[in-house]
């Protein structure tokens, strides 16, 4: 048996879980803006207290390692590090673009995602990065990666390929809604889902299973800021 802490801030959303294994145990989330400092530790004191625990007995922290907000990851990885340190167990990490399509399959799963079947679809879902950008991957309804993560910026051109092949996109995160007026074709979906700690549940306990921690006192959110995405979409180095 796994107790796996998990801890998400890459957005406005802070959310912490605590799992057995792969099954969601407690959640603690807030849409406060700007509140990560304050919230994120007392949640983790409160789901602790309330499920009779102590930090050492737990097997591992998993946290969102973006890419996404700087300033709410850098809160994110610090509380899990110290966590981690004083209970001297291990760190895991998981991509909050996949974490955010796990909550988009949970909710396809509950029937409270707005399609009808993502059997075949692209899911895509998109953190805004400001202006017009978007941090983003693909995936498919297995939560596998179809592509690598980027930063991109959204026009009429954006992903043209994978919308004129006919295949359903689901367009889900914060930086979704800047595609409305873009993509006019009848197979793009945009749909609501929120981020939540939840999403990095099951990642993390098969990251777990297979021993994939990170260096605690080396690891580093995944910002994307090695380049800044200009509307010509070159890289500036």
């Amino acid at each position: 048996m796994a107790l796996l802490l998990c801890i998400e801030a890459g957005t406005d959303i802070g959310s912490v879980a605590l799992a057995k294994n792969d099954r969601l145990l407690s959640l603690r989330e807030s849409c406060e803006s700007r509140q990560h400092a304050q919230n994120l530790a007392v949640y983790v004191e409160e789901i602790l207290r309330e499920n009779d625990l102590d930090a050492k007995d737990l097997d591992a922290v998993a946290v969102g390692m973006g890419p996404g907000s700087y300033t709410g990851l850098r809160i994110c990885v610090s509380l899990a590090k110290g966590i981690c340190y004083g209970a001297g167990i291990p760190l895991i990490a998981v991509g909050s673009l996949e974490a955010l399509t796990r909550v988009a399959l949970e909710d396809y799963e509950a029937g409270i995602l707005n399609v009808d079947d993502i059997s075949d679809a692209i899911l895509l879902p998109m953190i805004d990065a400001r202006r017009m950008e978007v941090y983003c991957q693909q995936f498919d309804a297995q939560a596998h990666p179809l592509s690598g993560v980027e930063a991109k910026v959204v026009t009429a051109e954006s992903f043209l390929d994978e919308r004129r092949a006919g295949r359903t996109m689901v367009l889900f995160g914060s930086g979704a809604g800047k595609c409305k007026e873009l993509f006019p074709e009848d197979n793009v979906r945009l749909v609501e889902v929120t981020p939540s700690a939840r999403g990095l549940v099951k990642p993390a306990y098969e990251a777990f299973r297979h021993k994939k921690f990170e260096d605690i006192a080396y690891f580093e959110p995944f910002y994307l800021k090695d380049f800044v995405v200009t509307p010509s979409s070159k890289k500036i180095f």
